[in-house]
């Protein structure tokens, strides 16, 4: 069980658990509501793609043209199918 304390701000910490549990990080969004039986329900939003970008963006990683990535992959479902 995780629990957490509300500040005087109204803000509550969320336990590391928790956060590793559901792959949260720093500037993600959550959806509060409550059921019916009066709990608090806290979903994380899904991300778009566009929020991914650059994210992987690596200056010293060569970069590959649209022919090496069309062999790579087809490399990879010959050696599937082996």
């Amino acid at each position: 069980m995780a629990i957490a304390t509300i500040t005087n701000k109204g803000q509550v910490t969320i336990p590391k658990a928790v956060r590793d549990t559901l792959g949260l990080h720093s500037g993600d969004k959550l959806d509060f509501s409550c059921d019916k039986g009066g709990r608090i329900v806290v979903t994380p939003i899904n991300k778009s793609v566009d929020d991914l970008f650059g994210r992987f963006f690596d200056p010293e990683r060569k970069s590959i043209s649209i022919a090496e990535i069309d062999d790579a992959v087809r490399r990879k479902f010959r050696e599937q199918e082996r």
